[in-house]
């Protein structure tokens, strides 16, 4: 299983950095969020109930650091979708002795990939000035919020991509994402939204990761064991969604 899962993360570890087509996209949303967010809308720290010590530049860190933890799961998605389509996927499966280590395989790309990907958009972030209260166990703590959603996206999406085997369940995997993300508190404190807007954040498992990291980045701890009581459990469950995938996978033939 081992086996199977380097070799499957490190092919799509190295397309990822030698195409620029697989690389970029990745890089580009997160960077073009940070510096749009913070820099256009940096004058939302100026309106009245807001109060965060670091300043909006980490206030908005937060939110691209988990936003792209969990797209980076879905680009992963992508990317199985294609391996099916083009007939790599079935090859793998009637090689590979132990199946679960093509999922683990994708996981580890994904991790990966993320991980180089929000190091240059946190040193893009310190170069423009972020402000960061919390310490290295806060640091760490947030390093594992974000590995840990990251696993999240990539298991959910190997699911979806595993049962349809197509490209075309590109909606499927990136719609439920992207409308928990922008249903959050992401240009202003939950306490600033009005409307319905705010009856929907506040029910939103995503604000409440957002508001760990966010937390985490002013040195604080609120929200973080809620954070955490909600994505570990998430891994677990679309583990055995991804799992049940590749079952499904086998049992058509690849």
């Amino acid at each position: 299983m081992i086996a199977v899962a380097l070799a499957v993360a490190w092919r799509l570890v190295y397309k990822a950095f030698t195409l620029p087509s697989f690389l970029l996209p990745a890089l580009l949303f997160p960077m073009i969020f940070f510096l749009g967010f913070a820099g256009a809308l940096g004058r939302v720290a100026e309106v009245p109930g807001f109060r965060y010590g670091p300043g909006y530049e980490a206030f908005q860190f937060a939110f691209v650091l988990l936003q792209s933890a969990a797209m980076a799961g879905v680009f992963t998605g992508f990317n199985i979708a294609h391996d099916f389509e083009r007939g790599f996927a079935r090859r793998l499966l009637i090689a590979a002795p132990r199946r679960s280590g093509i999922v683990a395989g994708y996981v580890l790309a994904t991790m990966a990939r993320w991980a180089v990907n929000i190091t240059i958009v946190f040193v893009v972030a310190m170069l423009v000035g972020m402000s960061i209260h919390g310490g290295p166990v806060d640091m760490f703590g947030l390093l594992v919020l974000g590995f840990t959603l990251n696993v999240v996206g990539a298991l959910w999406a190997a699911g979806v991509a595993m049962r349809l085997r197509s490209a075309q369940a590109g909606p499927v995997m990136q719609l439920p994402i992207f409308l928990l993300i922008f249903l959050a508190p992401v240009f202003v404190p939950l306490d600033l939204l009005q409307g319905w807007i705010h009856a929907v954040a506040t029910v939103n498992p995503f604000t409440h990761l957002l508001a760990a990291a966010r937390s985490l980045l002013a040195g604080g701890t609120s929200d973080v064991a809620l954070a955490f009581a909600i994505v570990v459990p998430l891994a677990l469950v679309f583990a055995v969604w991804a799992l049940t995938g590749l079952r499904r996978a086998e049992a058509a033939g690849g």
